[in-house]
C-alpha cells in the first residue's frame, strides 16, 4: 500500500501507480467497479467548472447529496449533510485519490 501511494499520480481522470514493477491504471469507471459503487458523473464531480451540468442538474445534485429536497438554488454541500455512502466516497476520494500538497 505504501508503494502504491508513493508512486500514485492523477492525470486526465486516470489514476496511475506502480507496485512491485506492475503498472496500474484506474479510471472512474474501474474504480466504481472495484469499490462496488456507481461512478456515473465522477468525471464531472472533479471538474472545477461545473457549468457543463447546467443549473437544473446542479440543483438536483445538491438536493440529493444534502438530503434537502426543498433547496431552491444550487449550493455547496457540507460533508456532514451528505448520506453516509456519499460521505464515505467523498473521504475516499479526498484522502486516497486527489493528492493534496
Amino acid at each position: 500500500m505504501a508503494e502504491f501511494y508513493a508512486n500514485v499520480s492523477l492525470a486526465e481522470a486516470v489514476l496511475t501507480s506502480t507496485v512491485n514493477g506492475v503498472h496500474i491504471e484506474v479510471d472512474s469507471k474501474a474504480l466504481g467497479v472495484i469499490l462496488g459503487v456507481p461512478a456515473i458523473g465522477f468525471d464531472l464531480y472533479v471538474r472545477e467548472d461545473k457549468s457543463l451540468l447546467g443549473k437544473a442538474k446542479l440543483l438536483e445534485s445538491a438536493q440529493h447529496l444534502s438530503q434537502q429536497p426543498g433547496l431552491k438554488s444550487p449550493q455547496a454541500v457540507k460533508k456532514g449533510d451528505m448520506q453516509p455512502l456519499h460521505q464515505l466516497l467523498f473521504w475516499f476520494i479526498i484522502k486516497n485519490i486527489i493528492l493534496r500538497a
